[in-house]
C-alpha cells in the first residue's frame, strides 16, 4: 500500500514538473498578450516601444526613446520592428532593455510589472482615479530593472495591463510560470503557402525583370506599395505580405536593404522581394491591398501597352525623392493615375488613416468629416497636354527633404511660391478647355467615392459617402492625389526632426487647398467666394491672403446649379448619379420620410435603427450629449440572435483648418454634429456602450436629455463599459470580430490606447 502511494505521490509531482515545464510562447503566452496587451503595446507608440505582437518584440524589450516627439531639432535613429536590427543582441546595440531576462535574484522586469499590476486591481466597472494619467500624451517612465522599486514606490497603479481589467488568475500564473522557466521563446516565422508562393514567384520575376522601362516601373510600384499589407487571391486567412528591397534574389532567404524611406538609396544591388508580415495583425497598421493574377495582368496592360522609352534610370539624390513627377516622366501619366484610381481607398486611406499610429502632424490640416472623389483622366491636363505637363512638372517639387532647423521659413516660402505658381499655371490651363461637368468626375468602380472621418490624431476612410452632407469635398487630380502620397507616405519620417515635420505640415495644407479650390470649379462662379469663406473664417481669411492662391471666381462651371446653396444641391445630385457606386447607403444619417434604418434587420433591430436614427446628423446646439462624448464612441446592440455595433463619430467643427497651431482657438463647440452609422469606423475607440436593443430607445432618450455631467455619468453607469469592467477584453475584442465577420481581409486588434475614463 505504501509503495503504491508513493507511486502516486511521484507520478503526481512528475506531471506536476512536466506540466510546469510545458509552457509554450507561441501556444500560450502570445494570445494572453494578443488578448490583453496588444492592444496598447504595438506600433511606434507603444509605451517605452515595448511591442508585444510577436516573439521578435518581447526580446528586443523596451527603450527610454520616445518615437513621437514634435520638439526635437535632430532626425532620430529608426528602430522598426523586423527592418533595423534582428535578434535581442541587436536591439541592445540600439539601446533596448530586456523585460523577460532575470537580474541576479531579481525576477525579470515583465514579471515585477505584472505583479505590481496584480497586487493593485480595479474595483468592477468603477471609474478611474482622476489624477491617474491614462492619455497618450501621459509620460512613460520605462523603468530599467534597477529603477523599478523607485518607479512601483512612487507609481503604485502603474503595474501591468495598466489601468485595465488585469489578467485572470490562471493567465497569470501562466506567463509568470513561463517567465520563471526562462521565458523561451518558440514562435515560428510565418511561411506562404504553395499557393501564395507560386504568385509570389510570378510578381517578383516580373518586378525584377530586365530594361530600364521595366526597372523604373518597378520602382515606382515599390514606392507605391512598399506600406500596403498584400494579400493573394485563393492566399491563407490572416497571411499578409509585404514588398522590400533585398541584397538577396528570389529562391534564397530575405534581407532586406532598411533605408529609412523607400526612395532613399538602396547602395547596393537589390531585388524586389516579397515576404510575410509577422507577428499579430493590428488594425491601426493593416492598410490592405489585393494581388491576383488579373491585377498581375491589369499591371502590364496599364504601363506596358504603349509605346514608351526611358532614355536613362533617375538617381536617389533630394531633386528626384521631392518630385516624383520628374523621376518618373517616362512612365505614361495615365498609368500612373489609374494605377492609383483602381485602387483610390487605399492610397487615400496610406495618408489618412496612415501606419503611424499617431498622426496630428496630418490630421489638424482637415476637417473632422468629408468626402473626397476624383477627376477623371480623360479631363485631367496633366494627363492629356504634354505640353503643359512639361510646365508643371518643375512646379509640383514637395519639401521636406532637407531638414536643416535655420532654414525652414526660406525653405517653406519657395515651395509655397512653386505651388502658387503651379495653380496660376493651373487656372489658366483650365480656363482654356471646356467648363467641369459630370463626365469629368471618374466613376470607374467603388473607390470613386470615399468619406473621410478625423478623430483628433488619427482618421478612418471608407469606400461610399457616408453621413449627412459635409462642410467641404474634395476633388482630387493626379498631381494632388500623388503629391499627397509622397508628402505623408513616400517622404515623411516619423523620426524626423520638427523642421521636416514642419514642412510636411504646411505643405499638405496647401495640397488640401487645392483640392478644395478644384472642387469649387464645379460650383457657379458667383457662388465661389462665399464657400470658401466658410471654409476660411477669421483667421483663415489672412492666412489665404499670406498663402493661397486667389480662388478662381470667372470661369464657368458646366453644372446646371442654382446659386441657392449649390454645394447641397450638387451633394444631392452625387448621391443620385453615383447610386450604383455608393458602396455605403446612408438610411440613418440622411434619412428622409420614416424609413430610417437599413433593409433586412430583425424587427427589434430595425426598432432600434429607427431610434438610433434620431441622434444622426444633429448639432450639439439641439443635442448637448455631443459635448460629453469623446471623438470616436461604439455601441454594441445585442437581438434577435444577433449584435450589431455602431459608430457613433463625434465631428468637431472649426472656423478654418488653416494653422498648424492654436487649434483649440478656432473650435465651434456648438457646430458639432455626430455622425452614426453601423460599422466600426476607426482603429481607436474611445468608449464602449452595450445596449440591449429592447433598451435602445431608453438609450436615446437619456442621451437626448442628457444636459449636464450628472446625467451622462448615469448612461455610463447604465450602460457604459469601463476599463475596469469584468468583462472588458471580451467586449473590446467583440469589435474586432464584427470586423471579421463583415470584412474579414481588414480584421486586426483594434488599439485601446485612447480609450477614456468616462
Amino acid at each position: 500500500m505504501c509503495r503504491r502511494l508513493l507511486l502516486s505521490v511521484c507520478l503526481l509531482l512528475i506531471n506536476s514538473m512536466a506540466m510546469a515545464q510545458s509552457v509554450s510562447y507561441s501556444r500560450d503566452i502570445q494570445p494572453i498578450f494578443t488578448h490583453n496587451c496588444v492592444a496598447c503595446h504595438a506600433c511606434y507608440d507603444a509605451p517605452c516601444q515595448l511591442n508585444l505582437g510577436s516573439g521578435e518584440g518581447v526580446e528586443r524589450g523596451a527603450s527610454k526613446a520616445t518615437v513621437y516627439d514634435g520638439t526635437r531639432t535632430h532626425t532620430q535613429a529608426t528602430t522598426r520592428l523586423f527592418m533595423d536590427a534582428h535578434g535581442a543582441p541587436a536591439w541592445r546595440r540600439k539601446d533596448f532593455h530586456s523585460v523577460l531576462e532575470q537580474q541576479g535574484a531579481q525576477a525579470a522586469l515583465m514579471a515585477r510589472m505584472l505583479e505590481l499590476g496584480h497586487a493593485t486591481p480595479l474595483p468592477a466597472n468603477s471609474k478611474l482615479p482622476d489624477d491617474l494619467a491614462i492619455g497618450i500624451d501621459r509620460v512613460n517612465q520605462c523603468p530599467l530593472p534597477g529603477e523599478f522599486a523607485d518607479f512601483a514606490g512612487n507609481n503604485p497603479m502603474a503595474g501591468m495591463p495598466f489601468a485595465v481589467t488585469g489578467l485572470t488568475e490562471q493567465d497569470y500564473q501562466t506567463v509568470q510560470r513561463w517567465l520563471q522557466q526562462g521565458a523561451p521563446v518558440d514562435q515560428q516565422p510565418l511561411q506562404a503557402s504553395p499557393a501564395e508562393a507560386r504568385q509570389i514567384a510570378q510578381w517578383e520575376a516580373f518586378l525584377n525583370g530586365a530594361g530600364k522601362e521595366q526597372r523604373l516601373v518597378s520602382r515606382w510600384l515599390y514606392e507605391h506599395l512598399f506600406l500596403a499589407h498584400l494579400d493573394f487571391q485563393g492566399g491563407e486567412p490572416g497571411h499578409f505580405f509585404q514588398l522590400v528591397r533585398s541584397r538577396t534574389p528570389s529562391g534564397q532567404a530575405v534581407d532586406i536593404i532598411a533605408t529609412r524611406r523607400p526612395n532613399d538609396d538602396p547602395g547596393t544591388t537589390f531585388y524586389y522581394r516579397l515576404m510575410p508580415i509577422q507577428g499579430v495583425i493590428v488594425h491601426k497598421t493593416h492598410i490592405t491591398y489585393p494581388l491576383s493574377a488579373e491585377k498581375l495582368a491589369r499591371v502590364k496592360s496599364l504601363f506596358f501597352a504603349s509605346q514608351w522609352q526611358a532614355s536613362s534610370l533617375p538617381g536617389y539624390g533630394v531633386q528626384h525623392r521631392s518630385n516624383p513627377f520628374e523621376t518618373f516622366e517616362a512612365i505614361p501619366a495615365q498609368a500612373r493615375y489609374q494605377f492609383m484610381l483602381d485602387n483610390a481607398e487605399y492610397f487615400v486611406r496610406t495618408f489618412i488613416r496612415g501606419p503611424v499610429c499617431r498622426g496630428q502632424i496630418a490630421t489638424d490640416v482637415i476637417r473632422d468629416n468629408f468626402w473626397v472623389f476624383f477627376q477623371d483622366p480623360r479631363h485631367d491636363l496633366y494627363i492629356t497636354d504634354p505640353a503643359y505637363r512639361g510646365e508643371a512638372t518643375p512646379l509640383l517639387a514637395m519639401p521636406g527633404q532637407l531638414d536643416e532647423i535655420g532654414d525652414l521659413l526660406g525653405l517653406w516660402r519657395n515651395y509655397r511660391d512653386k505651388r502658387n505658381d503651379y495653380e496660376a499655371l493651373r487656372t489658366a490651363g483650365y480656363a482654356r478647355t471646356p467648363a467641369p461637368d459630370w463626365s469629368h468626375i471618374w466613376r470607374g468602380n467603388d473607390n470613386a467615392l470615399l468619406s473621410i472621418f478625423r478623430q483628433f490624431d488619427s482618421a478612418s476612410v471608407r469606400k461610399g459617402l457616408v453621413g449627412e452632407i459635409p462642410q467641404t469635398l474634395w476633388w482630387m487630380d493626379y498631381p494632388l492625389l500623388e503629391r499627397t502620397y509622397y508628402q505623408l507616405v513616400v517622404n515623411f519620417d516619423v523620426f524626423g526632426n520638427v523642421s521636416h515635420q514642419a514642412q510636411t505640415r504646411l505643405y499638405f495644407d496647401l495640397i488640401r487647398n487645392g483640392a478644395e479650390q478644384n472642387f469649387l470649379r464645379l460650383m457657379p462662379a458667383d457662388t465661389r467666394k462665399a464657400i470658401f469663406g466658410d471654409w476660411y473664417q477669421y483667421s483663415g481669411r489672412l492666412k489665404a491672403w499670406m498663402d493661397y492662391y486667389p480662388v478662381d471666381r470667372k470661369t464657368p462651371s458646366g453644372l446646371l446649379l442654382s446659386e441657392d446653396n449649390p454645394k447641397r444641391q450638387f451633394a444631392e445630385q452625387l448621391l443620385q448619379r453615383f447610386a450604383t457606386l455608393n458602396a455605403r447607403p446612408d438610411p440613418l444619417n440622411r434619412c428622409v420620410g420614416e424609413h430610417c434604418y437599413r433593409d433586412g434587420l430583425p424587427a427589434d433591430l430595425r426598432q432600434a435603427e429607427q431610434a438610433l436614427s434620431r441622434l444622426a446628423s444633429r448639432p450639439a446646439a439641439q443635442l448637448r450629449v455631443i459635448h460629453r462624448l469623446p471623438e470616436a464612441t461604439l455601441l454594441r446592440v445585442e437581438g434577435g440572435g444577433r449584435r450589431e455595433v455602431y459608430s457613433l463619430l463625434r465631428n468637431r467643427a472649426h472656423s478654418n483648418v488653416a494653422f498648424m497651431l492654436g487649434e483649440e482657438l478656432r473650435y465651434q463647440p456648438d457646430r458639432d454634429t455626430l455622425t452614426l452609422y453601423p460599422e466600426v469606423m476607426t482603429s481607436y475607440p474611445n468608449f464602449l456602450f452595450s445596449v440591449p436593443a429592447a433598451q435602445v430607445a431608453d438609450f436615446v432618450v437619456a442621451m437626448e436629455q442628457a444636459s449636464d455631467a450628472a446625467a451622462f455619468e448615469h448612461i455610463v453607469e447604465r450602460w457604459g463599459i469601463r476599463r475596469t469592467h469584468p468583462q472588458f477584453w471580451q467586449h473590446f475584442h467583440d469589435l474586432t470580430a464584427h470586423i471579421r465577420e463583415h470584412a474579414p481581409l481588414e480584421a486586426g486588434v483594434l488599439d485601446m490606447n485612447r480609450y477614456q475614463n468616462l
